[in-house]
């Protein structure tokens, strides 16, 4: 339920807070005085579409904020949850957008959420109905949808499973359709990869491979010079028998006998000879490493031809599959991945036909279900509605709803059509193309009514808040008094949000809000005031007249009170 509005500079209005209560609200007011953006400040609370446009002028931004109570919705104060949001002990939840500079922001429970967010809540929270929504009950898609949420929880769960069957169907038969259409794209790629697999697997290259070839290649073609600065370091590390005159190891152990002869005299030189006896160890053995190495070292002109004829058969992989002999290794696993893929895509598409075949036999199953519950329903939601023209001065007018095959779709195989029979004897016309606004206005409201009264029956269904947009338009007289009686009798089941002109609806108010424009030299200020006995009088009577000081409006306005309150 919708606790309350608060709005800053938005169109109209610089700042109103607007009061909700269950029962039935009315809001009214004098044209251009700010209604419609009284319901734009909901539209962006519930997720709507910002318009940068409708900041008042000379105002940064404009700012919506709102107070929902959740305390019947336990699955929507979940989603709040998920969000990151915080739901009050009370059960309620403040929700804020601003508007400003070309962008909106939207916080939910202090914490700022995507605008989609604020949308998925409203879907279970509220539902809006305007002038558009007249137009959209003529579409046969509005019917269709009316009549399954009419026809009830089982009926919507045998639905969800027909539209999960159709998806499931759809997906599987567009992918049999692609990899057909690429069959032969499919062969040549896995031709190709054939053929480089073979080619790897011939040239059988080993992890690191090309780096120790390289290597190799290296030592060979550079033998005699790799030798003689071997001998090199190593006669000035040793010199022929390490006790030469003059080599680093000589020298390294003369400087160790020297401290060694004076170190008892000093324990700090005792550290240094140690330190010289390893190095003495050090480089013997560099010497001995560097002996070997020249006494190993042979020029080897076969074995240099062969690395290089090797490293040649690598290139000639590492060219077309990587950079490396590793990278090639890493495509080669690849490869045979994506080519037990490819070759499994026969199995795959037979596979997925015979799912299909199996899919097709549970929806005409699902579908049948489908038509069945729609068809049932059609009858007592004609008889419904039907029920409620009567009470809304369109007596003798009826409702047919019709279920004809059709085909299969997404939404089931059949198409709903709503046809109003004016008045005995008339010919069904389609909503469509027979019914005026203010009828449209009237059939609408008998439906919203009929669905309200179903979802009351049904066990543990908590009805959204309703939100009309001078869903009265094109209605005078006995049918205004009837819409406003039909109105108040939905919110007794519900909360209920009216925007209206008429004064024969807003005299079944529970709650009455009344939207007040004033104007100086410098500025038009918009705000939003409740109002009680008198001035609820005054408002009335203003809606019958146009004038404020009528004594006869006044007199009828008192007496649409009465009756309003005798008639519920």
């Amino acid at each position: 339920m919708l606790e309350e509005i608060a709005i800053e500079d938005l169109g109209v209005i610089r700042a109103a807070r607007v009061p909700l209560s269950a029962g039935l609200t009315v809001i009214t007011g004098e044209t251009g005085a700010g209604k419609t953006m009284v319901l734009t400040g909901l539209g962006l609370l519930m997720g709507g579409k910002a318009d940068p446009g409708g900041v008042r002028p000379g105002a940064e931004r404009a700012v919506v904020e709102g107070r929902l109570d959740l305390s019947r919705f336990p699955s929507v104060a979940a989603r709040v949850d998920d969000a990151g949001g915080t739901v009050d002990d009370d059960g309620s939840v403040v929700v804020l957008r601003t508007v400003a500079g070309g962008r909106s922001r939207a916080h939910l429970g202090g914490r700022g959420v995507p605008q989609g967010v604020l949308a998925e809540i409203a879907d279970e929270l509220v539902t809006v109905h305007g002038q558009a929504d007249q137009l959209r009950l003529r579409t046969p898609g509005k019917q269709r949808e009316a009549l399954d949420r009419f026809a009830g929880r089982a009926h919507a769960q045998v639905l969800a499973d027909y539209r999960a069957a159709w998806s499931e169907r759809a997906g599987l038969q567009s992918e049999i359709e692609n990899l057909t259409a690429r069959a032969a794209e499919r062969a040549r790629e896995a031709e190709l990869l054939r053929l480089g697999l073979a080619e790897v697997e011939r040239i059988d290259p080993q992890p690191g491979e090309d780096v120790e070839l390289t290597t190799l290649v290296g030592r060979l073609g550079n033998a005699e010079q790799l030798r003689q600065g071997a001998q090199l370091a190593h006669d000035a590390v040793a010199g022929e028998d390490m006790e030469t005159e003059g080599s680093a190891v000589h020298a390294v152990e003369r400087a160790r006998r020297a401290l060694d002869a004076v170190a008892g005299d000093d324990p700090a030189l005792a550290e240094q000879v140690g330190r010289l006896t390893e190095a003495g160890y050090v480089l013997a053995d560099v010497a001995t490493e560097l002996s070997s190495y020249v006494a190993d070292l042979q020029a080897d002109p076969a074995a240099l031809e062969t690395a290089h004829a090797r490293l040649a058969e690598l290139g000639t992989l590492t060219r077309s599959y990587g950079d490396t002999v590793d990278d090639v290794l890493r495509w080669s696993s690849e490869a045979g991945l994506r080519l037990l893929d490819l070759d499994d895509g026969g199995e795959r598409v037979e596979a997925m036909r015979g799912r299909v075949a199996e899919l097709d036999e549970r929806l005409a199953e699902l579908a049948e279900q489908v038509t069945r519950g729609r068809s049932t329903a059609a009858g007592r939601l004609a008889e419904a509605v039907t029920a409620e023209l009567g009470g809304l001065a369109m007596g003798g007018a009826s409702l047919q709803v019709s279920v004809l095959p059709a085909e299969p779709g997404p939404q089931g195989a059949d198409q709903v059509s709503f046809e109003l029979v004016a008045h005995p004897g008339a010919p069904a016309r389609p909503l469509g193309k027979g019914a005026s606004g203010g009828e449209l206005s009237r059939v609408m409201l008998a439906v919203e009514v009929a669905l309200a009264t179903a979802a009351d029956d049904a066990a543990g269904t908590v009805l959204p808040t309703f939100v009309f947009d001078e869903v009265d338009a094109g209605v005078g007289g006995r049918a205004a008094v009837e819409v406003g009686r039909r109105l108040a009798a939905l919110a007794r089941r519900t909360q209920v949000v009216v925007v209206t002109h008429l004064a024969q609806v807003a005299a079944f108010a529970d709650t009455h809000l009344v939207v007040t424009k004033s104007t100086d030299d410098v500025d038009t200020v918009t705000g939003v005031r409740p109002v009680v006995d008198d001035d609820r009088v005054r408002e009335l009577a203003r809606m019958l007249s146009g004038q404020d000081g009528s004594e006869t409006a006044r007199q009828h306005a008192v007496e649409l009170l009465e009756s309003s309150a005798v008639g519920r």
